[in-house]
């Protein structure tokens, strides 16, 4: 990919060890004047992005100024969810503005799903390497 960067995969349980390495790219999330070093999961079978509600406190978000709810499925479906747009800066990228579901629970990590991360990057696996790349979607 021509200005891709690469990332390794994250081992996530020591104990597991080659199994448990996952696909998580080091970002930083800005909102407002705050800005948060996370990491987020590469998610390929999620539609959307998911914000744990910790995440968006410490961006400083207040969840009761955010009025536009979201539905979540799967094991979030019971978690309320509300639209929280950020900006967010990966490695030597330009920073792109994310929409978040942002939900009340903190079982879970940071995912990067279809709607937008996939859409603003292209993402190439490379599992048995345990390396991805990231390009800036049409660079």
């Amino acid at each position: 990919m021509s200005g891709a960067e690469q990332f390794p995969f994250v081992e996530v349980d020591s104990r597991v060890g080659e199994p448990s390495r996952l696909p998580y790219v080091p970002m930083t999330l800005s909102y407002q004047e705050r800005s948060v070093s996370v990491l987020g999961l590469l998610d390929t079978g999620s539609a959307v992005k998911v914000l744990p509600y910790q995440v968006g406190l410490r961006l400083g978000a207040v969840w009761e100024q955010q009025t536009s709810s979201v539905r979540l499925t799967g094991t979030l479906a019971n978690e309320p969810a509300r639209v929280l747009l950020v900006h967010g800066t990966i490695a030597k990228f330009a920073p792109v503005r994310l929409a978040f579901a942002w939900t009340q629970t903190d079982a879970v990590p940071v995912i990067l799903g279809q709607v937008n991360f996939f859409m603003d990057f292209d993402v190439c696996l490379y599992r048995s390497r345990s390396i991805f790349e990231l390009s800036r979607a049409g660079a």
